[in-house]
């Protein structure tokens, strides 16, 4: 830009050199000097307004990062507490259904426990009532039969006593291995299906604690896509107030240039016809001067011819005799005379020459100053035009070069973001699959050792997965309700009707 300004300035020095402006040239030089440092000041001023916006642009966009880091630090660091907050609650869900789980057990394993020893008791009291009636009809049994002596019948009575005690006595261990063996089995029953509840609530938490984790990095990708609309939109507004700025100042520009070489076309114009006008009132001065030039010419040529005609006389007098010297004295003055008036003609007729060739010359060379000055301006008004507008065009072809270049940086990044939630997403998915086959395997594992450990106690797994006969405590560990009995267990029907 500058380059072709000065191309100009040396143009229009060259014009006024050979237009030869006079005193003036002087000061439309300076004027021209003037506009050149007007020139540097006004784009040292846009380059500084511009370096100041982009400036103040690079800010905005540090200031607009930091929020958004800040923003989304904030968020990760929230994730984490409603982690850790999530965890709190889990372990506190686990340590209460421990400590639920050991009270029902032992809530269970009392009931069951009283309940048989009332069975017992019962059962005292049953064989005690059956041994008094055996003992009384035995006796009438044997006081009905006189044959036998007494001492005999004692010892039939006392062996039958014997026989009975000894059956009561098996039959009593026959069922407190009964009742040992049922609330073994019963404890292992609750126990397993303890096990399998807790296995239960574990797989929950962990469903918990994934669809919160997926939940979180959702929420964290919408904010990244959030953020990334945000951080285009500024670099979209920003990047159009440099343009702006850029294109107001190139139109600022080209305004002062269009406005200073019209000035500078009507000064050379008025410069001229003020020369021209010059000249028209110097032209008669000129004349004047060139037209004494010739009569002062003519007056010496006058001189010079009378002092010849003086001794071309005085040789005419000499050989001419004295009667015919007045004829001769009168035709020389005569001849003098001609030649004298035939040179002033001759002088005249060449003032009058001089004066109509000189007026025709300025006519003409005035009328072809003006036209190659207008044809000159011209030529500047369309070279500076013609660089106008292809700075201009060179302009416009970088602006809509930068706004493809951001656009294309702003799709390139968008293109990286959503292939970085894409492979984040990839990766929760296969660390909760991998999660739950490994909680799964865990609990298969827990399960299979726990049915191990039932089978080397003695129990089957059938019976472990039957359904159990008691009423166990709910999950809050409330026996409310729960009606534990042993009518139909082993220990009830130990003793079939009649086996006395």
């Amino acid at each position: 830009m500058f380059c072709a300004r000065f191309a100009l300035f040396e143009v229009k020095v060259e014009l006024e050199l050979e237009l030869d402006l006079g005193p003036g040239w002087a000061g439309g030089l300076e004027e021209m000097h003037e506009q050149m440092s007007g020139y540097k000041r006004m784009r040292r001023e846009h380059q500084a307004h511009l370096v100041k916006l982009e400036e103040k642009c690079k800010v905005d966009m540090e200031a607009h990062k930091t929020a958004l880091d800040k923003e989304y630090d904030t968020l990760l660091h929230n994730f984490t507490r409603e982690l850790d907050r999530l965890e709190t609650k889990h372990q506190q869900d686990v340590e209460r259904r421990a400590k639920q789980t050991s009270a029902a057990e032992k809530k269970l394993h009392k009931e069951i426990t009283q309940k048989q020893e009332g069975d017992r008791k019962a059962y005292d009291l049953n064989r005690k009532k059956e041994y008094k009636a055996n003992k009384e009809r035995w006796k009438r049994e044997l006081s009905m039969d006189d044959s036998t002596p007494k001492r005999q019948r004692d010892l039939t009575l006392q062996s039958q006593k014997d026989t009975l005690k000894q059956h009561e006595a098996q039959e009593e261990q026959r069922m407190l291995q009964a009742q040992k063996q049922y609330i073994d089995l019963e404890m292992r029953k609750f126990k397993r299906k303890r096990m399998i509840m807790q296995h239960e609530h574990e797989d929950q938490q962990l469903r918990d604690e994934l669809s919160k984790k997926e939940q979180q990095l959702q929420q964290a990708h919408a904010m990244l896509l959030k953020h990334h609309e945000k951080t285009q939109e500024l670099e979209y507004r920003q990047q159009k107030s440099v343009h702006q700025l850029r294109e107001e100042q190139i139109n600022k520009q080209h305004d002062t240039e269009l406005h200073n070489q019209k000035d500078y076309m009507d000064r050379i114009k008025k410069e001229l016809v003020r020369k021209h006008a010059l000249e028209l009132r110097q032209q008669p001065k000129s004349l004047k001067q060139k037209e004494l030039l010739i009569r002062k010419q003519f007056r010496e040529t006058c001189k010079t011819q009378t002092k010849q005609y003086k001794r071309y006389k005085a040789q005419v007098l000499q050989t001419t005799p004295k009667e015919q010297q007045k004829e001769v004295i009168k035709q020389l003055k005569e001849e003098k005379h001609r030649k004298l008036t035939l040179l002033g003609e001759q002088y005249e007729q060449s003032i009058a020459d001089m004066f109509q060739s000189q007026s025709y010359k300025l006519d003409e060379s005035q009328v072809i100053e003006c036209q190659r000055t207008h044809e000159q301006l011209e030529y500047e008004l369309e070279m500076l035009t013609a660089y106008q507008n292809k700075n201009k065009k060179q302009a416009q072809e970088q602006r809509d070069r930068e706004r493809r270049e951001l656009e294309n940086r702003v799709s390139v990044r968008r293109g990286l973001l959503e292939n970085k939630m894409d492979a984040e997403l990839q990766q929760f998915n296969q660390e909760r699959a991998e999660r739950l086959r490994m909680k799964h395997e865990k609990h298969t594992k827990e399960l299979e050792a726990f049915d191990n450990e039932s089978i080397s106690l003695g129990f089957s797994t059938l019976s472990l997965i039957e359904v159990s006969r008691e009423a166990y405590p709910d999950e809050e560990g409330s026996l409310s309700g729960s009606m534990i009995s042993l009518a139909h267990s082993n220990s009830s029907t130990s003793f079939p009707a009649g086996s006395l």
